[in-house]
């Protein structure tokens, strides 16, 4: 008989590339620099979390990689495609089909059910079931407040309405700016759960914190200091389960 074949396992994609990224303001006549030659890869179904202070550079950086601000200098790609010099429409195509912001502040629609927002982008993303947004409600526990509207709801009850409406747009990047810094610890724990399920299913998650804690549930941690990575890295001692965080 012949030798077996080899088993051959595809390689990850990269689904995030920056390579050496800025991005300078100028305010009030004085030169700021949010980030300084930043180059970094993410690949398909990473959780990374970007750890650093207030002014580090995090919030731009996640801006630049969902394409809500240009880069100075440097060249940046996600899903596929160069987002450094595409167009306007291309930019709206892409917004619609690669990446899913996380807000802080949450971002709903004040005037619309918790089903009506997540529908929202379901139909803006092109989707047609109209079963997904209550799909995606129920996957995040809240099946039985989707006629709810936003200022009925708890701060954690409308960030998980925040995360459905990202899911449901079934896109591949989830980019989450301090997803549980308005949250109580059992909630924001939750939600690191959710974003966890999300990764091992194959979506890659960048989430933007300064609560180092919570970088101790990620597969790597990135760590800005003055829009410069000063390190990069799994979490010092491995990866701990989300039940070991506390804040």
């Amino acid at each position: 008989m012949g030798a077996a074949m080899p088993v051959t396992r595809n390689k990850p994609e990269v689904m995030i590339r920056l390579d050496n990224v800025s991005k300078h303001y100028d305010m009030d006549s004085v030169g700021v620099t949010a980030l300084d030659s930043v180059s970094l890869r993410v690949d398909e179904g990473e959780f990374i979390v970007v750890l650093g202070p207030s002014g580090s550079g995090k919030t731009t950086l996640l801006n630049m990689i969902g394409a809500l601000d240009t880069p100075s200098s440097g060249e940046i790609a996600v899903a596929g495609m160069r987002v450094t010099g595409a167009r306007r429409k291309e930019l709206f195509s892409f917004r619609r089909r690669a990446v899913a912001f996380i807000f802080q502040s949450f971002n709903l629609f004040p005037g619309l059910t918790a089903l009506e927002n997540v529908q929202f982008a379901v139909d803006v993303t092109g989707g047609h079931d109209r079963e997904e947004a209550r799909r995606m409600l129920a996957e995040v526990g809240l099946g039985e407040r989707v006629e709810h509207f936003p200022h009925e709801l708890s701060g954690g009850e409308q960030q998980r309405v925040a995360i459905a409406r990202a899911l449901a747009t079934g896109n591949p990047v989830l980019l989450a700016d301090e997803p549980t810094g308005e949250l109580d610890f059992r909630t924001g724990v939750a939600i690191l759960e959710l974003l966890r399920k999300q990764a091992e299913a194959g979506k890659t998650v960048l989430v933007v914190t300064h609560n180092r804690e919570i970088s101790r549930v990620a597969d790597r941690v990135v760590e800005l200091s003055s829009g410069k990575i000063i390190s990069d890295g799994p979490p010092e001692g491995g990866r701990a389960l989300i039940s070991d965080l506390r804040w």
